[in-house]
């Protein structure tokens, strides 16, 4: 399995990644530079975590090239405007190119504010050190 290193833009910089074979979970401490106008976290944070740990819980299982989304829907359930938030993902379905993975996001109190799933597909390059992959 690989390690994944130097994976998050600059912007969500309090984001930690935790990978094992078919899941994976990330945090982000929760920061008003994420907030919206009504002061909890915008909708691209909680698509940006749900995203993330789908992603890495199917790049886990698939060793040899990077994934990427092609479909991801996400349902938001209640507003968040401090803490720490967990995204949790794990693989539900794998063939040779196609796989869906679920997720969950949960406040610092462990109640779900949303979820979502999505489809990734194997694309044509390699994890290699050059973006940031390691044995």
């Amino acid at each position: 399995m690989y390690l994944k290193t130097n994976v998050t833009s600059q912007l969500y910089e309090t984001t930690n990644i935790r990978i094992s074979e078919g899941s994976a979970e990330v945090s982000l401490i929760i920061d008003p530079k994420y907030f919206h106008a009504l002061g909890a976290i915008h909708g691209s944070v909680y698509f940006k975590l749900l995203d993330d740990a789908s992603f890495f819980a199917v790049n886990s299982i698939v060793e040899d090239v990077f994934v990427l989304t092609t479909n991801f829907n996400i349902n938001i359930v209640r507003p968040v405007s401090s803490g720490c938030i967990i995204a949790a993902g794990r693989v539900k379905f794998r063939s040779k190119q196609l796989f869906i993975a679920e997720s969950s996001l949960v406040n610092q109190e462990g109640k779900e504010i949303a979820f979502g799933s999505g489809h990734f597909a194997k694309s044509k390059v390699a994890l290699t050190e050059d973006i940031g992959y390691h044995l």
